[in-house]
């Protein structure tokens, strides 16, 4: 590494250079860049929030100086990437530094989310209160066998529009496969691999492999009910997205499922589908507005989701629920961005808040309604609630809604990770059995070829109980002769052909928690069976092997839809980074 006196003098020099109302003093930059290379653990990341909050305290355009420039001495991604991240969510930091205790609880969460140094802090003890306590004697779904209903699951499309056929697939940028402004400078350089149609492995799905999936969804399940659509529209190209960008990504995608579709399309907001990503201020934050995002989708999915609903999700911060027309099951699309750790704005405040925006109070009156109703719930949401890059707080206190009405929730379906996985909750996650699984949260695969084969699912579904029979996926291989041409989707796998008889599934059973939780349990003993499910993650191409410890981790997070049992650590994410799916 560059001695720190040498990097200190660069960063100075630059940042005169680009602005000499912005820049701190020497010893500013200096005490900065040695509190960050000193910080390696919790209770040193504290330490570094210091000359942070100092240099926040400066200004934002200082502190976004001061960043930038780190960012590029120390090459940690190309000049333009850095100064465009970290224009938009250096400001959201600062702004939290300017407001919190760099010694209390939210710079320890702040610790966690950004620096990867501290563990979160212990769950804030919360007993949920409820309108009613659960039945004495809960109501009885039973299926009649009369034959099931499909719905198509998808997630995760990244559409980038300025995908260029020719580009460079092996860039320096988080994404590749268009052309670059500095990239262009480069008289002379050599696109040394070309990007083909409908998508490459290093680059985000390009509009027409979008078209190609729509089209395989309508042909899997041209009879469906209705499809479900996880979230995520816009390109991994952060640095570059800006509101205007944004809304017409997803008014395009909008359009593009009304007239591929033949059947509605419940959606949900996505961690991405803001600018800057992640963009979620709390209602308690006095922050650039985001109702935007809100209006675009609710405008977007009206004619879907009914004019009852749009207008719910315009007021309930892009959460809302509608009841599919001829039955008895309610859709709930919860808006997991206020308990997402990468959004940023949640870090500007000591005072813990248990319910930001009102989610949890909106998701118990939704399940206690249907309750009341003598209807069953599919709740959908973008981010895994079990996933260790939710908030701990939020994930026990949604757990609790969960064990209160989980004979109401009939299915939970997710996205966000980009692969094809579960999350089993419990009633007692001390000691996880068949008996006391209590819910499953399906994860939707991803349609970016950045995560694998580009994929979705279709579940059929028992019309009298909502309860899922199968999960079947579709994938496109980018190996096969014809996809540079036309993609061709086939399936992938059947859950039930693939898992049934290895637990003598009967017929007329469902996919229960209580299934998965025995799949889980038999591949802790079948490594052959487990390396089977982690291939099927991502399409079949072809992952590391996980044995040992990794084995170990994957299988208990599938075993855990609350984060604070979530054994997979979350990774660094820099503030250069798209911040999750």
């Amino acid at each position: 590494m560059v001695r720190v006196a040498t990097i200190t003098w660069a960063i100075y020099g630059a940042a005169l250079a680009a602005s000499a109302t912005a820049v701190p003093d020497v010893q500013s930059i200096l005490d900065l860049i040695r509190a960050l290379q000193q910080a390696v653990d919790c209770d040193s990341c504290h330490a570094s929030l210091a000359p942070l909050q100092t240099l926040a305290k400066r200004g934002d355009e200082t502190f976004v100086g001061a960043i930038t420039n780190i960012c590029t001495i120390f090459q940690i991604e190309d000049a333009d990437v850095c100064a465009g991240a970290i224009k938009d969510q250096a400001p959201i930091l600062a702004h939290d530094l300017r407001h919190i205790d760099v010694w209390g609880e939210t710079a320890t969460k702040m610790c966690d989310a950004v620096f990867g140094l501290c563990q979160p802090p212990p769950v804030n003890e919360l007993r949920m209160q409820f309108p009613k306590s659960a039945p004495e004697i809960p109501q009885v779904f039973k299926s009649t066998g009369r034959p099931p209903f499909r719905v198509a699951h998808f997630s995760d499309v990244h559409i980038d529009r300025q995908y260029t056929v020719g580009a460079e697939v092996n860039c320096t940028k988080p994404i590749c496969c268009r052309h670059y402004e500095d990239q262009k400078e480069k008289k002379g350089q050599r696109i040394k691999v070309q990007a083909r149609r409908h998508g490459e492995r290093n680059c985000d799905s390009p509009a027409s492999l979008a078209d190609s999936m729509l089209i395989a969804v309508q042909e899997a399940a041209s009879d469906a009910m209705f499809s479900l659509f996880t979230g995520d529209v816009a390109e991994a190209a952060v640095w570059l997205l800006d509101k205007t960008e944004v809304r017409k990504d997803m008014q395009e995608f909008n359009h593009q499922m009304a007239a591929r579709l033949g059947f509605p399309v419940f959606g949900v907001i996505g961690n991405h589908d803001s600018a800057p990503v992640n963009n979620f201020p709390r209602s308690t934050t006095e922050s650039p507005d985001v109702q935007w995002v809100f209006d675009v989708q609710s405008q977007g999915w009206r004619k879907w989701i009914n004019s009852t609903s749009a207008y719910q999700m315009v007021h309930t911060s892009g959460s809302y629920s509608t009841v599919v027309p001829g039955t008895k099951l309610k859709i709930m699309s919860i808006n997991t961005n206020y308990w997402y750790k990468q959004n940023f704005w949640l870090y500007d405040n000591d005072e813990p808040q248990a319910d930001p925006n009102g989610i949890l109070a909106f998701i118990i009156a939704e399940l206690q309604a249907a309750e009341d109703a003598g209807q069953r719930v599919w709740v959908i949401g973008h981010s895994p609630v079990g996933k260790g890059d939710i908030m701990w707080d939020q994930s026990n206190y949604y757990d609790q809604i969960v064990q209160r009405y989980k004979n109401t929730i009939a299915g939970q379906f997710f996205g966000h990770t980009h692969a094809d996985e579960l999350q089993i909750a419990y009633s007692d996650y001390k000691n996880r059995t068949a008996a006391n699984a209590v819910s499953v949260g399906l994860v939707a695969p991803a349609l970016t070829p950045r995560s694998g084969n580009p994929a979705f699912k279709v579940y059929d579904v028992d019309p009298d109980t909502y309860e899922v029979m199968d999960a079947k996926s579709y994938f496109a291989d980018m190996t096969h002769p014809t996809f540079r041409h036309t993609p061709s989707w086939a399936l992938f796998y059947s859950a039930r052909a693939a898992y049934g008889p290895l637990l003598n599934l009967p017929s007329s059973a469902s996919l229960s928690p209580a299934f998965w939780h025995n799949l889980t349990e038999l591949m802790v003993r079948n490594d052959t069976l487990f390396d089977e499910y982690q291939s099927r993650k991502n399409g079949g191409v072809r992952r590391r092997r996980c044995r040992g410890e990794c084995k170990e981790k994957t299988i208990c997070q599938m075993m855990s839809m609350r984060s604070e049992d979530d054994c997979v650590s979350v990774l660094f994410t820099s503030m250069t980074g798209s911040g999750g799916g």
